[in-house]
């Protein structure tokens, strides 16, 4: 089984206002083994990241300037991702803006080239609601350091990702063995303790907070023309 965990960096957040995709980042599972075969590309977008994206990812203008084009990757790109289940963490925001670069190149849409999407973001979200599921999240949640990700990119964000991913789908690895072990196991009576369970604690953003976030909203909606993908409804 072939996966490829994917993440890209972008000069802005709306392929439709012409923002470009200016990193590819890709890691390769093999039976959920991480093999090393990574895929890893800065692109030169031929345009100015904007200044909110810029301040996540931090790749200039200048050092993109002698990378090359979209167009010079998309073949390698696709060979490599080619029939393989692909994980990415908010697929439609990447998807979106993959699709976009293989339109410009009348190249048929991403999905065409792999077998299958998986969503980790809708994952999280099945598996704990109301809960937040971005990757830092994740990465706190499944004990995963990220201590050294002072910035995004790509390669070390799908790095990330694959671990997270790992963690979250562990148990269903080892739920035929579990079944097979509960077949076995005979309880007598009312043996079987019920463990108590822990007081959920839960902390209210205060209203300075939940300020600065709106407001942070408005300035990523200024740059992106329009509405940004934190301010669209949950399916």
């Amino acid at each position: 089984m072939r996966q490829i965990v994917l993440d890209t960096e972008t000069t802005g957040l709306n392929p439709r206002s012409g923002d470009r995709v200016i990193e590819v980042g890709c890691v390769e599972l093999i039976n959920r083994r991480l093999t090393g075969n990574n895929f890893h590309r800065y692109i030169n977008p031929e345009r100015d990241s904007e200044e909110g994206a810029l301040a996540v990812h931090g790749l200039t203008t200048e050092f993109l300037s002698d990378k090359p084009k979209f167009a010079e990757i998309a073949a390698e790109l696709r060979d490599y991702i080619s029939g393989a289940e692909v994980i990415i963490h908010n697929a439609p925001f990447d998807v979106g803006f993959l699709d976009a670069e293989f339109a410009r190149l009348d190249i048929p849409r991403f999905a065409d080239h792999v077998a299958k999407i998986t969503d980790t973001l809708v994952q999280a979200k099945e598996m704990h609601p109301g809960k937040r599921n971005s990757l830092d999240s994740l990465c706190d949640r499944y004990g995963i350091s990220n201590a050294h990700r002072a910035l995004h990119g790509a390669l070390l964000d799908a790095e990330l990702l694959a671990e997270v991913y790992l963690a979250m789908t562990r148990g269903q690895n080892s739920l035929t063995i579990d079944l097979a072990i509960a077949e076995t196991v005979s309880v007598v009576g009312d043996a079987a303790a019920t463990l108590p369970i822990a007081e959920i604690m839960v902390l209210e953003a205060t209203a300075d907070e939940l300020a600065e976030h709106e407001a942070l909203l408005d300035r990523l909606d200024k740059e992106a023309k329009g509405t940004c993908v934190w301010r669209t409804p949950a399916n």
